[in-house]
């Protein structure tokens, strides 16, 4: 795979020499800006970013990530909006020339897991920690605004930053993230022409990875409850042990993927959680499975829920047993828009240079950053956050999790260069659909 990004690359920058795109890259006088813009800005910046990172909130209750964020964007003059999906907060920059809008996603939430980090810095709150990075996203979309907001002469059209709460999921019995935020019109007045967001990722400062096309799966919950009958333990013969039946579903529902999917098309089936029984010497009526089903595809996702109800229905009604099977669609696959990658990898290849673009397989985790690429074309990329000092990283999701924050100028860079080469090719954005 890498190298059939470095073969396209190859094609892409000798394409360019011979015919280069008029106005693909800002020109050298705005990035000199760009870069004493970041300086100017970079205390303050990693001081947000710690203050985040020592303050972080679950989804769909960041409220002061969200006062922070407000008050900072008001104070550079944009135009605010608060209270989206709950906590959400949008703002507009408008450029000194008219045009298109392309927006910035940053995600605000954090995780409930107890941090172990031994940096000053580390969280106030027991329990919750920024342990997927999003202080860090947060910070870089709000350093862009900064940096961009002093460079208002060179925009042609306007730039929407979008924070959004709830990334990993908003509490059982509300609604929120992505879906909610376009639900109440977050890409609308203006109509956003394509959206730009991206993600740390473990692996070394100064690389990005980007793959065109399907980059991250979809994230789908099922719960499997199997009801069978409560007997003593010495006499099974007299129940329907419900425990040996759930023993049997999980090694069946491996099938699944591995009979019954095409193996070039990736999908990965998880039992994360069993629950059934009350004691060592009674036969289980009732055994509860939750888990995940991650595709890259709308074909596999679409037909692996009825081939996973057909094997749970064989079992349970073979012995007598009966079920419920509950499945719910999550974030689908995040899809790089192809024709917008086409015109954006250039940008990527001139901030960070050839060798420091890389192609990574795409990833069976899941953002639901894909929501917004359902509705406009969108642009994702992976941003490397290990220290090079540093052997090993820990990954996301860890209590260990430490990205290094020169990640952030970096991040900073690239999408000011993003947005602004978005809106000089803007007359490209009105052909696409995603």
């Amino acid at each position: 795979m890498q190298g059939n990004l470095r073969y396209k690359i190859l094609l892409l920058s000798f394409a360019l020499l011979l015919f280069p795109l008029k106005g693909i890259t800002v020109d050298k006088t705005t990035a000199l800006r760009i870069e004493k813009e970041i300086q100017k800005h970079n205390l303050e910046i990693i001081k947000m970013r710690r203050f985040l990172h020592m303050n972080p909130e679950l989804s769909n209750r960041e409220y002061e990530t969200a006062k922070l964020v407000g008050a900072k964007l008001i104070s550079l003059g944009l135009e605010v909006k608060k209270g989206i999906a709950k906590t959400g907060v949008v703002a507009l920059l408008r450029g000194s020339q008219q045009g298109a809008t392309v927006g910035i996603r940053a995600d605000m939430d954090a995780l409930p897991i107890q941090e172990l980090t031994d940096v000053p810095f580390k969280s106030l709150n027991p329990g919750v920690m920024h342990a997927c990075g999003h202080d860090i996203h947060t910070s870089i979309a709000l350093g862009t605004a900064m940096v961009l907001t002093g460079l208002r002469d060179k925009i042609k059209g306007n730039i929407k930053f979008i924070f959004q709460p709830a990334e990993e999921g908003p509490p059982p019995g509300e609604e929120g993230g992505a879906s909610l935020m376009i639900k109440e019109g977050v890409l609308q007045e203006p109509s956003v022409g394509a959206i730009f967001g991206l993600h740390v990722w473990p692996e070394d400062l100064g690389k990005a990875y980007f793959i065109p096309g399907h980059m991250m799966a979809s994230s789908d919950w099922f719960q499997i409850v199997i009801k069978g009958k409560s007997s003593h333990g010495a006499q099974p013969h007299k129940g329907v042990d419900s425990i040996a039946l759930a023993s049997n579903i999980v090694m069946s529902l491996q099938s699944v993927i591995s009979r019954t999917t095409n193996p070039t098309d990736p999908a990965v089936l998880t039992i994360g959680k069993i629950n059934g029984g009350t004691r060592s010497n009674i036969i289980a009526q009732k055994v509860i499975l939750e888990g995940t089903v991650r595709t890259l595809s709308e074909r596999n996702r679409e037909k692996i829920p009825q081939l996973m109800e057909n094997i749970v229905k064989g079992i349970t009604h073979s012995f007598g047993a009966d079920y419920t099977f509950n499945y719910r669609k999550g974030a689908p696959s995040l899809y790089n828009h192809p024709e917008l990658a086409k015109i954006m990898l250039p940008t990527l290849l001139k901030v960070l240079g050839e060798e420091h673009v890389k192609e990574l397989a795409p990833q069976m985790v899941a953002e639901d950053f894909s929501y917004y690429c359902q509705e406009i074309p969108g642009f994702y990329f992976f941003l490397g956050v290990k220290n090079p000092g540093q052997e090993t990283v820990a990954p996301l999701h860890n209590p260990y999790f430490n990205p290094d924050e020169g990640s952030i100028t970096l991040g900073i860079k690239i999408m000011c260069h993003l947005l602004l080469d978005c809106l000089e090719r803007q007359g490209h954005l009105e052909s696409y659909s995603p």
